[in-house]
């Protein structure tokens, strides 16, 4: 893994970071050196939302970054309104809280129409008047919660020579939706259904544009950065100029290969000599997606260990700030089990580390099943 010991320049706008100093710049702003005592509702925000294909990861991401969590307090904030699931940054679901969705929402809805229709799903509804399928699908789930299926069946009489799957699609790929709790909360299972976010949350989404809030939020969390890596993270076009209007907001850096870096004025400078204890990353989790030149804190080498090719990210294991394996949580009827998976030897410190988080990670979320830790070859 990388772990060059050379010191980042703490000096005026222009200094070289190297891979060390980027990684420790990440880890302390993600609360990954030090965990915060932050409620769960300001650490979502301060992230700009977590990663939530599944119910699951945004809760074990929080668990890894604060020092207080219970995972109850992710469920009442879902339940309350005062966090969402719904499709966000690059057309991808996300929990964010209710004002960043209201803030941030229509800024990202020409990202939203322009990926869907450059998938394969987006031939689908070809010809079709877009426009008028989202109102449609908005209309109907005004006027109650619907699945996907349940969705598309309701909007096929209008248009009953199209498929009703790719119609429901489109509007729950692109229209401003949030996903119904139950869906989205741990280990639930069943289909998401679907509600109008400006009725779920009793709002009007902000018609103002969020573009310069959403890189700033980025640089904050996961900066210092290129544009690449912000458009990687955001879906944004146009980041260039976006960045270039914020210049007066913002210093900079070069990495070891010459690449501007951006960073908030106010941003903590980096420190490469931060010791990083090992920490329990959640599938999916955006430290791994967030960039789009990884090496911060990853090693590309181990891609296929990491992501597969199904889509899944999976749990990974930070050993000195790099990923240096995967785990896996596994439950049966009496017993739960933390299945470690190092890419290398562990020193028994190390061992003895990540045995004492895996003990923690069952007693928060198996709490009245019998515990096993368990180290694997990889």
């Amino acid at each position: 893994m990388p772990a060059s010991k050379s010191a980042a320049a703490r000096g005026p706008a222009g200094d070289t970071l190297d891979t060390r100093a980027l990684n420790r710049a990440l880890l302390q702003r993600q609360s990954l050196l030090q965990p915060s005592s932050a409620s769960p509702l300001a650490m979502i925000e301060r992230l700009g939302g977590l990663q939530a294909q599944a119910p699951n990861p945004p809760y074990l991401g929080l668990w890894s970054r604060l020092s207080e969590f219970r995972p109850q307090q992710l469920t009442e904030l879902m339940q309350a309104r005062q966090v969402v699931r719904a499709t966000m940054m690059r057309g991808t679901l996300h929990l964010v809280s209710a004002r960043d969705y209201l803030d941030w929402r229509a800024t990202l809805q020409p990202m939203l129409r322009r990926l869907f229709l450059q998938s394969d799903q987006g031939r689908a509804v070809q010809g079709m008047d877009l426009d008028a399928l989202g109102a449609a699908g908005l209309a109907l789930l005004a006027r109650q919660c619907l699945n996907a299926t349940d969705l598309g069946a309701a909007l096929q009489p209008q248009w009953p020579q199209r498929d009703a799957a790719a119609m429901a699609r489109w509007v729950r790929g692109v229209e401003p939706l949030v996903h119904v709790p139950p869906a989205g909360v741990w280990d639930s299972h069943r289909a998401a259904g679907f509600a109008p976010a400006a009725d779920w949350l009793g709002q009007p989404l902000s018609a103002d544009d969020a573009s310069d809030a959403i890189v700033l939020r980025y640089l904050a969390a996961f900066g210092p950065a290129t544009v690449q890596d912000i458009a990687a993270w955001s879906g944004l076009q146009g980041v260039r100029a976006i960045v270039e209007r914020l210049r007066p907001r913002l210093r900079t850096y070069r990495d070891a290969a010459g690449t501007t870096l951006f960073d908030p004025l106010d941003a903590p400078a980096p420190d490469p000599d931060s010791p990083a204890p090992p920490r329990l990353l959640a599938d999916f989790d955006n430290l791994l997606l967030a960039h789009a030149d990884r090496s911060r804190i990853f090693d590309e080498r181990r891609k296929w260990s990491v992501f597969t090719r199904n889509g899944i990210v999976r749990a990974t294991v930070l050993i000195d700030g790099f990923v240096a394996g995967t785990w896996s949580l596994e439950r049966t009827k009496d017993t739960a089990t933390i299945a470690i998976v190092p890419f290398a030897s562990l020193t028994k410190p190390q061992r003895a580390a990540l045995d004492e988080l895996a003990q923690r990670c069952l007693s928060a979320f198996a709490p009245t099943l019998a515990h096993a830790v368990s180290f694997q070859a990889a």
